[in-house]
């Protein structure tokens, strides 16, 4: 059994994004005891991933980095992980579509959950937001609900998913961020993964909106 006087353990997918990013400090500061969980599952690049390590290196956080590639044996079609271009253009387009990667998050989530159990930790942590809901279907209310329903009985412990800006957008992930001090330097968004931001992807688009809505400037460079 765990020690009831330590802080309650969650785990953290952290994706070295600045949604995740700002999920992972928001429950550092709600007091819990963060596991950031790291998936490489054969994504372009691995930017996201050194972003990730260098800012749980910072936090001191536990951080475990994970190698799921070998899924893309099966899973394929999106142009994320195959050589798809990938769409320019805002997150609401129909292009933005290419950028799906077949049941992603049930995948990483059911994963997580049972890291979660292994720690007796309660909560999962993911940075689903109202932005992706019209394109990503496992980032909708009605999919972290029904997640959340059998998160309850699929194990003897509970482990509850836990989405703090389901219902936000990224401009209002952005607002919260900063008032926790956050530096988004420390993070990378871009879908492609050269030496700059490339500025024209649907991630860039709606971080660049969400700065500029927040009268700052992105302190990544672009191309």
């Amino acid at each position: 059994m765990s020690d009831t006087n330590s802080p309650e353990k969650v785990v953290v997918i952290f994706s070295g994004g600045m949604d995740s990013y700002t999920v992972l400090n928001h429950a550092i500061k709600q007091g819990y005891d963060a596991y950031a969980l790291t998936f490489d599952y054969g994504q372009r690049h691995i930017k996201e991933i050194t972003y990730a390590k260098s800012a749980c290196e910072a936090l001191n956080v536990k951080h475990k980095v994970i190698d799921i590639s070998a899924i893309n044996q099966i899973i394929a079609g999106s142009s994320l992980t195959d050589s798809i271009d990938i769409p320019e253009g805002h997150y609401a387009e129909e292009s933005m579509k290419s950028t799906v990667v077949p049941n992603r998050n049930m995948i990483l989530l059911s994963l997580a959950v049972g890291y979660a159990v292994s720690l007796e930790a309660t909560k999962v942590f993911y940075g689903a937001h109202s932005g992706d809901h019209a394109i990503y279907p496992d980032c909708r209310p009605e999919f972290v609900n029904r997640m959340n329903d059998v998160c309850a009985i699929a194990n003897y412990d509970a482990v509850e998913i836990v989405t703090p800006y389901l219902d936000k957008s990224k401009i209002e992930i952005l607002t919260a961020g900063l008032k926790l001090g956050l530096d988004y330097a420390k993070t990378w968004t871009c879908y492609n993964g050269r030496e700059k931001a490339c500025g024209k992807c649907g991630a860039c688009q709606e971080r660049l909106e969400a700065f500029k809505l927040n009268n700052l400037v992105d302190p990544l460079d672009y191309e």
